[in-house]
């Protein structure tokens, strides 16, 4: 039976994979290639191609001549900046704003909470991602609606007229949260907190602690240790948190939808184009610009030591 097996077509292939280990990572990463080449990459690809073409206004029938005629459109449309603008101006604000609330509760993670403590802190922290996004956002909506919890809180401290006063800030206000920059940039911040926390809190856990001994036998302050060693250090962690929460912001398009004013940002414009308008070739050069953008952030990123951090 041994002698079988040496010679049937198992013992071959296994001598084979034996001999040339390079076909069996070959054949290990072929799976993944295909995925990444054919799902990924192939279809970015079509994508980039589709803004390349046109849509004929009379029969609203896309036209797959090339031409510049979409990039034109979508470039000397006014609004079309707008929506960019608006947009990148609102990813950057969840960004920053993820960072100053994730940096403490990482930094207490990774340097103070210990043992049943720090799984507790874990738990906490990645409770909000194991629930529906759609239950999330809608439950926040009647948080932020006029008759919810917050204005409720507000009325009973007294404070209603603080809220009426930001409510009533140009941009960002509205006739009430819910309908509101500042409601949606609430709701992004909750959302994406935890995938700045993570990274900030793994990069904390590789900062030395004979380098914070050092410093403090040096006589440096806490702050200066703060800002000399700990900061820095953690830089990288913060962004890679900022790639999570800047390209989830930037892409998303239910939130707008259900919390917000009615002007637009780029998912809401990408699924109007491709459905109701009919205009794929315009939605795929509203989709080329997260991508562009993206791809020069990953890039600056990269520089920054930030996919250490992952």
């Amino acid at each position: 039976m041994t002698a079988a097996l040496a010679t049937g077509p198992g013992a071959v292939l296994a001598r084979a994979f034996w001999r040339k280990s390079g076909l069996v990572t070959l054949l290990l990463l072929l799976a993944p290639l295909l995925w990444l080449g054919i799902v990924y990459a192939g279809s970015l690809l079509a994508l980039l191609a589709q803004s390349f073409f046109a849509l004929d206004e009379f029969s609203g029938v896309i036209i797959y001549e090339p031409t510049l005629s979409t990039w034109r459109q979508f470039l000397s449309e006014p609004a079309n900046l707008d929506i960019v603008l608006r947009t990148l101006a609102m990813a950057a604000a969840v960004t920053l704003a993820c960072a100053i609330i994730a940096f403490p509760i990482a930094y207490l993670m990774a340097r103070y909470a210990k043992g049943g403590w720090k799984a507790l802190l874990y738990v906490l922290v990645m409770l909000p991602l194991w629930s529906s996004y759609l239950v999330k956002v809608y439950a926040w909506k009647l948080i932020l609606a006029k008759e919810g919890a917050i204005t409720w809180i507000f009325a009973q401290t007294g404070l209603i007229g603080l809220l009426d006063a930001m409510l009533g800030l140009p941009v960002v206000g509205g006739p009430s949260l819910s309908v509101s920059y500042l409601g949606m940039f609430l709701v992004f911040t909750y959302l994406w907190v935890p995938f700045m926390i993570l990274p900030v809190e793994a990069a904390l856990e590789r900062v030395p602690p004979s380098l914070l001994e050092a410093s403090g036998d040096l006589g440096a302050k806490p702050r200066t240790t703060f800002l000399r060693i700990v900061l820095p250090l953690a830089f990288p962690g913060i962004v890679a948190g900022s790639i999570f929460t800047f390209a989830l912001t930037m892409g998303d398009y239910i939130l707008p939808y259900v919390i917000g004013s009615s002007r637009l940002f780029i998912g809401q414009v990408v699924y109007l184009q491709q459905g109701t308008a009919g205009n794929v070739p315009l939605a795929a050069a509203f989709s080329v610009v997260p991508i562009l953008v993206m791809a020069l952030y990953l890039a600056v990123a990269r520089r920054l030591g930030a996919f250490d951090a992952l």
